[in-house]
């Protein structure tokens, strides 16, 4: 089916027959799922690490169109989009690696097994969807990724919003999206079917004077979700989830940056499923959630139309948790268990000529989790977790954490948080890319597991009844045998030597530090009027070093204006990205030309590196619900047209704007 119909095509099936009703209240919980491997999660004012929790009514005054946008709100967060929307994107949390974040779908770990993290380029946001944000190593809870924190993108149930939801809008660089949404209540069947569609004609990304070539995206994502209560104890669970990217890129010729390259593009799709069980005991006292979940995941690069490279990822993992709940007086005893099998497979795909190691490889693991939590009323609350990992591959590793909090008042709450961390090498860095070629790649299969050990302290007010709640923390993070890629020059010590004219990969033989603060709050100014932020101060060194794509200062604000009764509502963003180190990949001398504006190189210890410019990105949004069933918006991103750069020699998008309706059944 040609792509420019799968939407309509979405559309006519979702609504095909389907009454016109809805109730459009979608309330968000304290409860935070993503803290505990238990079904019930933990109540967000429970948990001593950091969570964060972007709401839907934030993702709809916002307009999220791209999931990686909103998450430069959240404190510690540092994003990297490689050129326009669809472009491979990457997260880091609190000065670790892209790598170091787990990432889940609802509750689907959804990393490329080939690539070894998440491409958020390819996630569109639901026209209704929050996220939950738990920072700090979490590989006690989850295993290997999960370093850094973890990222939950969760989609409402038909329960939660119900009812049916049409979108389109259009505007700058031939860019057109639509989404369609439906939800019903069933009986004891709760089911939500969705489509999205998000496509952009462009912009011109190359970095020399005279490039034409706009390299435009499209990216269509269609899901499933539903429940089926088969008695008051049992509940039967499913989700799809299928995401289809098509990506123009341009290609990188040494010594110039960007160059026009037409026929360049990048097609990826992915397949996400999950379905389990769910069985309450004892009054909901004891619970059990038996599960399994996949992804598939395929890339394929383009040359001049012609296949250039690919890779093919697989991933299945099975899924028990038990949790037992007991409540005496005062003190709340959870005590819960888990155990996880998960197999990957992957296989580079790339045509002979790149010279590509093409086996094809599968990794068990299998995971044991002991939690326990105990909460003294409301005042205070511990709890941790130990895991044991069985790899197939690497060797056996055990991570724990543990945390807490204490309300000193009814304005001040202390936390504390500490815990272990585990990343295992992906396929590229155990075996390489490519043998041959110009620039040959070869992995190395001996390498270790990466290790963190980190620990958080805070403490969150509240003032005003609650309308206005800050918070401030401290995290410190060591990092243990960290991967890097060796692509000439001295050997560094414990790297054993590749051929010569090769690259591969090494474990560090030092250890990396990331340390700093985050501030954040949120003030109810009136009832109509509410201003949001944060700030992060991070210092990530390696081996004393500044860290590439972590800008030492970064920043965000929201001030969210709902007049008319909230049928209005307008929204200003204001995001700050403090001046960050790169590599020079692309190997351009200095004096940079004109289309890397105020980009310098680095100098001492950091030469070779080149300094990217602070940048400020201002974007304003508005809705207006003309009668509780049609609604209007547009919105301006990049208001000031600034000129920036998150990776070296990719240009970022211009001033943009976008109008559109909303009609809602």
């Amino acid at each position: 089916m040609p792509r420019n119909h799968l939407l309509s095509a979405a559309v006519a099936a979702l609504f095909a027959g389907a009454p016109a009703w809805a109730d459009e209240a979608y309330s968000v919980s304290e409860i935070i799922v993503t803290a505990t491997r238990g079904i019930d999660g933990i109540e967000a004012d429970k948990i001593g690490a950091s969570v964060t929790v972007i709401t839907p009514g934030d993702m709809a005054a916002r307009q999220v169109r791209v999931v990686s946008d909103v998450l430069r709100d959240i404190p510690g967060f540092a994003v990297s989009r490689a050129g326009g929307v669809g472009g491979f994107t990457q997260v880091r949390v609190r000065g670790a690696e892209s790598n170091h974040v787990l990432t889940l779908i609802d509750g689907i770990e959804a990393a490329d097994p080939f690539q070894g993290e998440f491409d958020f380029g390819s996630l569109v946001a639901d026209d209704v969807a929050k996220v939950e944000v738990l920072r700090g190593p979490q590989s006690a809870l989850y295993g290997s990724d999960a370093i850094a924190g973890v990222i939950n993108y969760i989609t409402p149930t038909a329960a939660e919003a119900p009812g049916g939801r049409i979108r389109v809008e259009a505007g700058s660089q031939r860019s057109f999206g639509g989404a369609a949404r439906w939800a019903q209540v069933l009986g004891p069947v709760d089911y939500v079917l969705n489509a999205d569609v998000q496509r952009t004609g462009g912009y011109v990304t190359q970095t020399l004077p005279g490039g034409r070539r706009r390299t435009g995206s499209e990216l269509q994502a269609f899901s499933g979700k539903a429940a089926w209560e088969v008695t008051s104890a049992l509940k039967l669970r499913g989700v799809v989830r299928y995401t289809d990217t098509h990506a123009e890129t341009n290609g990188s010729s040494f010594g110039r940056g960007q160059v026009d390259s037409f026929g360049s593009y990048s097609d990826i799709t992915n397949l996400y499923w999950l379905g389990g069980a769910d069985l309450k005991l004892m009054d909901g006292a004891w619970t059990h959630s038996a599960s399994i979940q996949g992804v598939d995941a395929d890339r394929d690069g383009f040359t001049g139309n012609r296949p250039a490279s690919g890779d093919e990822g697989r991933r299945i993992k099975a899924s028990y948790v038990t949790a037992y709940h007991l409540e005496t007086r005062v003190l709340t005893h959870t005590l819960t268990g888990a155990v996880d099998w998960e197999k990957e497979t992957y296989q580079n795909t790339s045509p002979p000529t790149s010279g590509a190691d093409t086996t094809r490889r599968s990794i068990e693991n299998l995971g044991v989790v002991g939690q326990y939590d105990l909460q003294l009323g409301d005042r205070a609350g511990i709890g941790g977790a130990v895991r044991h990992d069985d790899n197939a591959f690497f060797a056996n590793a055990t991570t724990w954490k543990a945390q807490g909090y204490y309300r000193v008042n009814d304005i001040i709450r202390l936390r504390a948080a500490a815990g272990t961390g585990i990343k295992n090498p992906g396929q590229t860095e155990l075996f390489g890319f490519n043998a041959t070629g110009p620039f040959p790649f070869r992995g190395n299969p001996n390498l270790k597991p990466e290790k963190s050990r980190g620990y958080e302290g805070g403490v969150d007010l509240s003032f005003w009844d609650g309308r206005a709640t800050f918070g401030a923390t401290y995290f410190h993070a060591k990092l243990k045998n960290e991967i890097f890629g060796f692509f000439g020059g001295t050997v560094p010590p414990g790297c054993p030597a590749p051929p010569a004219g090769t690259s591969t990969t090494c474990n560090r033989a030092f250890d990396s530090i990331q340390k700093g603060f985050e501030l954040f709050g949120d003030v109810r100014l009136f009832n109509e009027l509410r201003l949001s932020g944060s700030y992060t101060d991070l210092n990530a060194r390696e081996n004393g070093l500044q860290e590439i794509r972590r800008a030492p200062h970064i920043a965000s604000a929201n001030l969210t204006w709902t007049p008319l009764d909230g049928r209005a509502t307008v929204n200003l963003n204001v995001r700050y990205n403090g001046a960050q180190l790169d590599s020079n990949f692309s190997g351009i001398a200095a004096p940079f030309p004109a289309g890397l504006p105020d980009v310098k190189l680095a100098t001492g210890a950091n030469a070779g590196r080149v300094i990217l410019p602070a940048f400020t990105l201002v974007n304003l949004s508005a809705s207006l619900d003309i009668d509780g069933h049609v609604e209007v918006f547009g919105r301006v991103e990049n208001l000031t047209d600034e000129d920036y750069y998150e990776i070296f020699a990719f240009p970022s998008q211009p001033r943009a704007a976008y109008v559109g309706a909303r009609v809602k059944f």
